[in-house]
């Protein structure tokens, strides 16, 4: 019997619509891929999380990993007090292999996003991440030998890592309903500032207790174990995950519509011009750009600032330095739960919310700034720092998921531009930082975050201006590609299956939300039935004509003929 229960977030992580629903059980079952070897033995899945829950959870922690090996050779460098002294580095040495990393980072970003479109993004996400972590291995050795091959390690490091952001953007094109995007997106994305938060005083402890290349171990042999992890529990998309319950599959599927069978694109179809002459993408790269400034900074000197301005030790450093970012790691996630709230219901447009988030975290940040720039004590100048970075959290629901809002075909090709663009942040932060903190005087790190300041006002301004949340015509589907997308109710040559092409569309209908990134065309002789709900996630094409979520009636997983979805049978449980 169908049950009613209100409009609430389960512990899956779904949304339940008020009025009469279908059981799990009424819900046709999926065709699944075969079970691999191990899948045997150990299902692949969390018990307390939903699939795309698992993924972001997992994606996070791979973020936190990457960005905690970012911490390692700061913290090393702080071992006696003096850094240039400890491996015999001139200043120039220094500021080499400070911006090393990002040499390599941005050459594959751009890259990165087309073999996230070409390949799996999952497994271009997690082989980075574990190429970083055996490079990290290989940094205690390459330092006591020559800081040219530390160089060369660095480089190859930021090489591969440079692929992990668009094909995290990747991932969310198949897995990321558009009303969960933000907090789907904000909690992966979270991992970068977790990764600090850990990184900092993890690497402090283990160079001050144990020694400099205990954090290049540590961090290493974690991102192997990850890997591990991750090749077990991630998939490409949720059709291709043996385990997934029908629910939640028949929820994303419905939910992206067609945008999620679209081919994807090469380099001979993408529209570059389009891209080059469209403000929104400017907006999200000018943010990214002051983003990447204020982020690199931190990460790079704030131990180096809060040692010598305040005469900190190593260890307190590593712990005082970890709490901007803490409480950061915090704000990212309710940011984009908030964001996706406001965006439900309808009390914004995402264009405002965009704007709002991006330009209010940005512009406390910036505030917060000038008041580290004038601080005469360690707790002014930890406070400042603490709430500044706290607030730019909520502008990680503002441009860096603005992408899958313009353009969701191309958001992992657009992530790559933009924050290829924001890694010439890296190079440019770490020159400009020690020129002008030679004498690392008072006033020299007053001037650094004045600067600071400056770059972020410039952001919110150029961002408030020109930055959109709606998708643009020119990353819509063309009339062709349309028609390339497969509709098994306008065969003629229907595959067989135990599940009626016809039935399944209905309890679709029923059971899943409707809306998508991209409006897709009704079905002659069918229209979505009518609820008196008011949920966000139910079709009412009459009640909500202005919805830019409302879909109309699509078959959430057809069948194919060559084979693509093919799975052998498993007993769901997930329910």
């Amino acid at each position: 019997m169908p049950s009613k229960i209100g409009k609430a977030e389960d512990e899956k992580g779904f949304v339940s619509a008020e009025g009469e629903i279908g059981t799990p059980e009424s819900l046709p079952e999926p065709e699944r891929p075969p079970l691999r070897h191990i899948d045997k033995y150990i299902r692949p899945e969390c018990p307390c999380l939903s699939k795309r829950y698992t993924m972001a959870v997992l994606t996070c922690v791979g973020f936190m990993i990457s960005f905690g090996m970012r911490c390692n050779m700061g913290m090393a460098k702080l071992k006696h007090g003096n850094e240039t002294n400890m491996f015999n580095w001139t200043v120039s040495v220094e500021i080499a292999v400070d911006s090393s990393f990002f040499w390599g980072y941005l050459v594959t970003q751009v890259p990165g996003g087309f073999l996230a479109s070409m390949y799996p993004a999952n497994m271009i996400f997690g082989t980075a991440i574990a190429i970083s972590a055996f490079l990290n291995l290989l940094l205690p050795g390459a330092t006591t030998i020559s800081p040219t091959l530390v160089i060369i390690v660095r480089i190859c490091q930021g090489f591969v890592e440079g692929v992990t952001y668009p094909a995290c953007h990747g991932i969310w094109r198949f897995w990321a309903p558009p009303l969960e995007r933000s907090r789907l997106a904000t909690l992966a994305f979270c991992g970068s500032y977790a990764g600090v938060v850990l990184g900092m005083p993890l690497s402090g402890l283990l160079t001050g207790g144990i020694s400099w290349k205990a954090p290049f171990y540590f961090y290493g042999i974690a991102g192997v174990v990850w890997y591990v992890v991750w090749l077990w529990l991630s998939f490409e998309k949720p059709s291709k995950h043996p385990t997934i319950s029908a629910r939640e599959l028949m929820y994303i599927e419905q939910s992206l519509g067609q945008s999620a069978q679209l081919a994807m694109p090469t380099i001979a179809n993408t529209p570059w011009r389009s891209f080059f002459t469209s403000m929104p993408v400017y907006a999200i790269i000018v943010a990214n750009f002051c983003r990447s400034w204020n982020f690199y900074l931190l990460v790079l000197f704030q131990a180096k600032f809060l040692q010598t301005t305040y005469n900190l030790q190593i260890e307190e450093t590593g712990f005082i330095g970890a709490l901007p970012h803490l409480l950061m790691t915090l704000i990212v996630p309710m940011g984009g739960l908030l964001a996706d709230h406001v965006r439900k219901k309808g009390i914004l447009t995402t264009t405002n919310v965009r704007k709002l988030f991006n330009c209010g975290g940005f512009g406390m940040e910036a505030i917060f700034f000038l008041v580290v720039a004038y601080a005469q004590t360690a707790v002014t100048a930890t406070a400042a720092l603490t709430l500044g970075v706290a607030f730019s959290g909520f502008a990680i629901s503002g441009f860096n998921v603005n992408h899958l809002d313009i353009a969701p075909r191309y958001a992992s090709i657009l992530m790559g531009m933009s924050n290829g663009i924001g890694t010439i942040a890296g190079f440019m932060c770490p020159i400009a930082t020690d020129s002008i903190t030679k004498d690392g005087s008072r006033q020299s790190w007053k001037i650094v975050f004045i600067m600071a300041a400056v770059v972020h006002f410039f952001g919110v301004t150029f961002y408030a201006v020109f930055a959109s949340g709606e998708l643009q015509p020119w990353a819509e589907p063309s009339a062709e590609e349309k028609k390339k997308v497969w509709n098994p109710l306008e065969e003629g040559d229907l595959p067989k299956s135990s599940v009626r092409v016809q039935d399944y569309q209905g309890q679709v209908n029923s059971h899943g939300p409707t809306y998508g990134s991209v409006e897709q065309t009704s079905v002659a002789g069918h229209q979505p039935p009518m609820y008196p709900s008011t949920n966000p996630f139910i079709n009412h094409a009459e009640q909500q004509p202005t919805n830019p979520f409302i879909n109309h009636v699509e078959a959430v997983q057809p069948e194919t003929k060559d084979g693509y979805y093919k799975y052998g049978t498993v007993d769901d449980g997930a329910y």
